[in-house]
């Protein structure tokens, strides 16, 4: 039964070759290799301007997720960054009850409800960090982060959160940005939305947006700078082990080709082939590289991480978030265990798992991820 069922999922997959043939023809044979352009000095002032706290000397931070289908690194990322600066006070919610299971990889456990936070900041927060959800359309969600914006908060959607900042309605008539793969997707729910290209994040009012997934780490910076002046940004960004950050961006570097089309198809059609890596949980270690690497081996399509560790209770990592394992167990086959690079720092770090990700699959699959990521490779992350 089984070996009928393959084979007639690869005779489905190879009678619509020929359509996807077709169709991959009409897309570009590669990126383009523009440099990002320089953003004017007054921009880059303005957008710090935009996110000076509003309310509280120390700011309150609140980042929700639905329990179901929020992004990993948009959650994870943001979070760590900003509890290791120390310059605010960093809440992570939930729409209801429970953990927080993230895409494509890890499970969370929250530090509150927004029910709970709503009864203990009646006044709202500073900022709101919108991460990307799979759904755009959550109502518990949606008249929270309005709520949240009529109080006086400053919003920041992370990549593809742009999408849920638009269904909200705060993005009418405003300029924005969002992750290359959902740009239609926040137009059509946000018709008034100017697009601005090559930017990895764009201030309009108290609403910022970022590009993918990878903008959170510049975004966090720029508003650690906001918050806590340069030095501190300048402190942070070194233990990251990046190098500079800005709203530099290069719109047309990140776009479905044909060679991006192909190697999903074959990873895809390889499915028996698709490897399961397990990553050990240990207390303490860096959430920021956790959420990269387990981001980025998730996005193979030949590839899932899972976590594991002794026992089922979560872990607390170095800035107090708790990771839900996975798996209790106490060891994983040695050829099936990824690293996060404990010695590196976590930009490093991601650098270090497309090196093992090209290793295994091929330069063309770590193409496939960075591309997800929306990560621009070098210096400037």
């Amino acid at each position: 039964m089984r070996r009928f069922v393959a084979w007639g999922i690869v005779a489905l997959a190879l009678l619509g070759l020929a359509g996807f043939g077709g169709w991959m023809l009409t897309l570009p044979s590669s990126t383009a290799t523009a440099e990002a352009p320089e953003v004017p000095q007054a921009e880059a002032e303005a957008m710090l301007a935009s996110l000076k706290p509003p309310k509280r000397e120390r700011p309150l931070i609140a980042i929700i997720g639905l329990n179901d289908a929020t992004e990993t690194t948009d959650y994870i990322m943001t979070a760590g960054i900003l509890r290791r600066a120390d310059i605010a006070d960093v809440v992570m919610l939930a729409t209801g009850p429970g953990p927080v299971q993230l895409y494509p990889a890890l499970k969370a456990e929250p530090d509150a409800t927004i029910a709970e936070f709503d009864a203990a900041h009646p006044e709202g927060a500073d900022y709101v960090i919108v991460p990307a959800m799979s759904r755009d359309d959550d109502p518990a969600a949606l008249a929270w982060i309005r709520r949240q914006a009529e109080q006086g908060a400053t919003i920041i959607g992370v990549c593809a959160g742009a999408k849920v900042v638009a269904a909200a309605g705060l993005l009418e008539g405003k300029r924005a940005t969002t992750h290359w793969y959902y740009r239609p997707r926040m137009l059509k729910l946000s018709p008034t939305t100017q697009y601005v290209p090559d930017r990895r994040m764009v201030s309009d009012g108290k609403v910022i947006t970022t590009t993918g997934i990878s903008a959170s780490m510049p975004m966090m910076l720029t508003l650690i700078e906001a918050i806590a002046g340069r030095a501190k940004a300048e402190e942070v960004a070194h233990g990251l082990g990046v190098e500079a950050w800005s709203a530099r961006h290069a719109s047309d570097a990140f776009r479905i080709t044909r060679a991006f089309a192909s190697t999903v198809l074959v990873n895809r059609l390889a499915f028996w082939r698709i490897e399961s890596f397990g990553i050990r949980l240990e207390p303490g270690m860096d959430e920021v590289s956790l959420a990269l690497v387990a981001d980025a081996w998730s996005r193979t399509y030949r590839s899932s991480a899972s976590t594991f560790a002794a026992t089922p209770e979560p872990v607390e990592t170095r800035s107090g978030l708790r990771i839900i394992p996975d798996e209790a167990a106490g060891q994983w086959a040695n050829d099936r265990m990824v690293s996060t690079f404990p010695d590196s720092p976590p930009a490093v770090a991601l650098d270090q798992t497309l090196a093992a990700i090209a290793a295994r699959y091929g330069s063309r699959t770590t193409d496939v991820v960075a591309m997800q990521l929306e990560y621009p490779r070098g210096p400037a992350r």
